[in-house]
């Protein structure tokens, strides 16, 4: 498959941009190859630059739910443009789009409109520290919640540790305030929690992580988060900017009946536009400015395009047994890779939540970042460009998860599942 017109683009790319990309995962780094530059897409599939055709299973990163350029969603911003793009004043839409994601979402019952996912994780733990008086937070290793200084923290030596920043240009002094848990062990935030007692102002997690992988959550982790978030006068974060109105139209929280005290959203709550949301108790929601003395603003909040986009894609969601539909195809292409790899005797370790999957090159099972670091992750190189090779175009990284669209059709699905089984045999 030829690559040549997307190598000259990226090499263009990297004199003007650092790293040639506006995103790290975009390089193509862990996987030992250029990026491709996508022309176009359409329903299930995007072109490159080399008119190459690829079934994808990326999706902007979740936000493609219904396939790219519905009808619908081309419609209303279109129509929505000659309007005008911006105005930094409100509109009617963001009220509408406010109510539907209230409607759907069971712990919202306010929400901000903001420009991205983390947008939306930083302002919900300022509103969290601001309404409870309290300084440090606690996330989980292997969780992303987007590249705010907070959040860009790992876990040290230990199973559960104060955390060291992850990135230059982080303060160590800064990061000492938060703490850092494993992901499916509540014995970890115990111990955090009794070390820190009256000094923790949230628990954020992703209910299903999505960023070392799919990972869903044991029996048991996420009511024991409410359970000690409660006891202890914690506000529950749960980020689902991926998972949200992606695993079920109320998100992780409907599927598995946990509702937290807060929930920060993207994605496809904008169609595929930039956004982000934040929401959860009026009592926490109306301490933020102007309502109250927490500050958040932001120019393009509630911008018209993506209040639009992300009306018309929840109006298609709600269309009766679309996610009965979705769950079918993402059965079908999760079970079918991993019976392909099984066929081919090589050992992988598979994950699915709705329309969330991913195939963990693990002989053992992944439920924590530490599990799921040991994957090959050389042999998910391998894998990767394989399957690109054969037309199917995935998250270049072991660790991102895999997305289905409503547009993937029977056809794309047995194609996928025929590559997979050629590629596992090639490794094997």
């Amino acid at each position: 498959m030829n690559h040549e017109r997307s190598s000259v683009l990226f090499q263009q790319a990297k004199a003007a941009i650092p790293g040639g990309v506006n995103s790290p995962v975009r390089a193509f780094k862990s996987v030992g190859a250029d990026p491709l530059f996508i022309k176009k897409a359409s329903g299930s599939h995007i072109f490159d630059e080399d008119g190459n055709d690829f079934i994808d299973f990326v999706g902007s990163w979740g936000p493609m739910i219904v396939g790219h350029c519905h009808p619908d969603i081309l419609k209303a911003v279109q129509d929505t443009m000659t309007s005008g793009a911006s105005f930094g004043a409100p509109t009617e839409r963001e009220t509408i789009l406010a109510n539907m994601v209230i409607d759907a979402v069971p712990s919202i019952e306010m929400v901000r409109m903001v420009s991205s996912g983390t947008e939306a994780t930083m302002s919900a733990i300022r509103l969290a520290r601001g309404f409870t008086g309290r300084d440090k937070i606690m996330k989980f290793s292997g969780c992303y919640h987007g590249h705010s200084d907070s959040l860009l923290v790992k876990a040290g030596s230990g199973m559960a540790t104060f955390g060291v920043p992850d990135s230059p240009g982080v303060p160590a002094d800064f990061a000492k305030l938060t703490l850092t848990a494993e992901f499916n062990s509540l014995d970890s935030v115990k111990e955090l929690v009794a070390g820190n007692r009256d000094a923790i102002a949230c628990i954020i997690v992703e209910p299903v992580a999505g960023n070392m992988g799919t990972v869903p959550p044991r029996e048991g982790f996420l009511e024991g988060l409410r359970e000690i978030c409660t006891n202890e006068g914690i506000i529950l974060i749960f980020d689902e900017v991926m998972s949200g109105f992606r695993v079920a139209y109320g998100g992780a929280q409907e599927l598995f009946g946990i509702t937290p005290d807060m929930t920060t959203l993207g994605k496809i709550i904008g169609g595929g536009l930039p956004v982000g949301a934040f929401g959860g108790k009026r009592e926490i929601m109306e301490k933020l400015s102007p309502a109250g003395g927490i500050y958040q603003a932001g120019t393009l909040s509630g911008n018209p395009l993506a209040m639009s986009a992300g009306i018309a894609t929840l109006k298609l969601l709600q269309q009766p047994g679309f996610y009965a539909a979705l769950e079918a195809k993402s059965r079908a292409v999760a079970e079918g890779i991993a019976k392909a790899a099984k066929d081919a005797d090589y050992p992988i370790y598979s994950t699915r939540v709705g329309s969330m999957f991913c195939a963990f090159f693990s002989k053992s099972a992944v439920f924590d970042w530490p599990t799921s670091s040991q994957c090959d992750t050389k042999a998910f190189a391998k894998y990767f460009l394989g399957m690109l090779d054969e037309g199917v175009y995935l998250a270049p990284s072991q660790f991102e998860t895999a997305f289905v669209s409503a547009a993937h059709s029977d056809a794309d699905i047995e194609r996928t599942i025929a590559a997979a089984a050629k590629c596992f045999k090639l490794i094997a």
